[in-house]
């Protein structure tokens, strides 16, 4: 039998872990950014990208308590991961500006207010795709 329950004890443990996770990938590319130099698009890939790897490890360890230690959650991962990006951030820019029509604001405003939607959007799409997804397991 699966574990099909949307909201459990695993729901605190992985906002948990998405602001450990947050913490981690912004130090990571602020330090590349401000420190070392690197331009944005390298900064946020490395943020992104050990972002992704420290929060496919503590998720799977403390959130889903996931046993397999097969390929296929870690391709699952990854492909759950693209398309909550690809569909969180395609939704996010045209929902920030239909919402803030009315307002007259400078377009860099309303693509950092887009950004933050989309980091909520996200969030909540990845936790459904990890739990159903990535790390569904038998119970």
């Amino acid at each position: 039998m699966r574990n099909r329950q949307l909201f459990d004890k695993s729901f605190l443990t992985f906002l948990i872990v998405g602001v450990v996770n947050t913490l981690f990938g912004t130090a990571i590319m602020l330090v590349l950014y401000n420190v070392f130099g690197c331009s944005y698009w390298v900064s946020s890939f490395c943020d992104y990208f050990f972002g992704s790897i420290l929060s496919y490890f503590l998720n799977k360890y403390f959130t889903f308590h996931y046993q397999g230690t097969d390929w296929r959650s870690i391709v699952k991962f990854a492909l759950n991961i693209v398309i909550c990006y690809l569909i969180a951030y395609s939704l996010a820019l045209p929902l920030t500006r239909q919402a803030l029509q009315n307002w007259e604001l400078s377009t860099p405003i309303v693509e950092n207010v887009a950004m933050l939607v989309g980091t909520g959007l996200f969030m909540v799409i990845n936790y459904i795709g990890q739990k159903f997804f990535a790390f569904n397991r038998k119970v």
